[in-house]
């Protein structure tokens, strides 16, 4: 143990790979939606690990199924089943309305692994069509996938058969269509593209036309599922049917897990030695990723989300009205919400971060606020003073 924060940071300079812009904090400990630095200093968390605590830090289920998974079975190569996977498959299809589940690490796993289900389904078709501003992923495929040039310009050729075009865009979207496009990918709402929510109209539009060409329709729900937006998956709101999904950060309440789910016309072209992932679906993941989605996607749970986050976004925009030459935009769904600014983001953010309040960025004036599901009025009411602190003095 290092004997100071600062120590401690110095020494990760010296041999982690520089590959985030990291705040000066080492976190020692979190419970509920607060965390504690090596100094002993709280801080409100709505972060949450980028919408993956979404039950919180050290949630007694999550932490006792752990550790009673880990006392029994940890690992076992899925040459073999094992029941904790069958269970969390059969759970997850029948909350979703999907008929199988393929089990992986993360986001971008589960990313690739529905481009390549989508690829097989298409058979001498490969080109998969995403969304400006989008955000699937860093491993080589979800990057192509990915409609932002800042994340893929230092990492070019990527592979062929992709291509992006503005969301809310239907002509564009109709006239990129080709002979050889096997499926359309988007993200209902895109949380690193800024919180954008797109018409319903537009998505239903989107749905239609991947009907008219026998196309796929993925849905990235790896940062709205799991309760997210007040629904179990984002895409219910808008009465959508996707064929695949894809699902993580909140799937296993942090312990890593990346799911795809698919229809059955979609999925029964995966055949064994298509696909694999040594660690997708260990029991131990497993046994998180039960336990996670039987309290995220409880009904009444939900309910509970969505009022939390329309108090939240009311708070927001009162805050608006208070400041309007600081605050452009509030919106969101859920307890995915974006507060677009008309100043920088950065010092606002240190502000709250000096205040012992934890908010994300995106770009130079969106404020991200995912916090944990379990999130109190009472810790929204603390966000918002200083919030608004922090706006009067910046």
């Amino acid at each position: 143990m290092e004997k100071s924060m600062n120590d401690a940071i110095n020494c990760g300079k010296k041999y982690v790979m520089n590959t985030y812009n990291r705040l000066p904090l080492v976190f020692t400990r979190g419970e509920g939606c607060y965390v504690w630095d090596m100094e002993g200093k709280r801080y409100l968390d709505l972060v949450a690990g980028i919408a993956v605590n979404s039950l919180g830090h050290a949630h007694p289920q999550v932490a006792e199924a752990i550790a009673q998974q880990a006392k029994v079975l940890i690992h076992c190569s899925n040459l073999y089943w094992n029941q904790q996977q069958i269970d969390l498959a059969k759970l997850l299809c029948e909350k979703s309305g999907m008929d199988k589940a393929f089990f992986a690490n993360s986001g971008a796993e589960a990313n690739e692994a529905a481009i390549k289900l989508a690829r097989k389904f298409g058979k001498e078709r490969y080109h998969i069509i995403s969304l400006k501003k989008s955000f699937h992923g860093r491993t080589i495929g979800a990057l192509a996938a990915t409609g932002q040039e800042k994340y893929q310009k230092a990492f070019r050729p990527l592979p062929e058969g992709f291509s992006s075009v503005p969301s809310g865009d239907l002509h564009a979207l109709a006239a990129e269509i080709k002979p050889e496009t096997c499926a359309i990918m988007l993200e209902v709402i895109q949380g690193e593209g800024g919180i954008n929510v797109p018409d319903a109209s537009y998505l239903q539009s989107v749905q239609e036309l991947c009907r008219k060409h026998q196309l796929l329709l993925i849905i990235d729900e790896v940062q709205t599922g799991m309760g997210r937006t007040g629904k179990g998956f984002a895409f219910e709101h808008f009465g959508l049917q996707p064929d695949i999904i894809t699902l993580a950060k909140a799937v296993a309440s942090g312990y890593p897990m990346g799911v795809m789910l698919a229809k059955e016309h979609a999925a029964v072209y995966f055949v064994p030695g298509d696909h694999a992932s040594t660690f997708g679906g260990s029991p131990l993941a497993c046994a998180a990723g039960l336990v996670s989605a039987q309290i995220l996607l409880d009904e009444d749970f939900l309910v509970s989300v969505t009022e939390k986050g329309a108090y939240f976004q009311r708070g927001l925009k009162t805050l608006a009205a208070k400041h309007p030459n600081k605050i452009a935009d509030v919106r969101g769904m859920g307890l995915m919400i974006g507060c677009e600014l008309t100043i920088e983001a950065a010092p606002v953010i240190e502000k709250l971060l000096s205040n012992g309040v934890l908010v994300n960025g995106i770009g130079n004036a969106i404020l991200r606020f995912v916090p944990p599901l379990i999130i109190e009025k009472s810790d929204i009411d603390l966000a918002l003073e200083i919030l608004d602190s922090a706006l009067a003095e910046c």
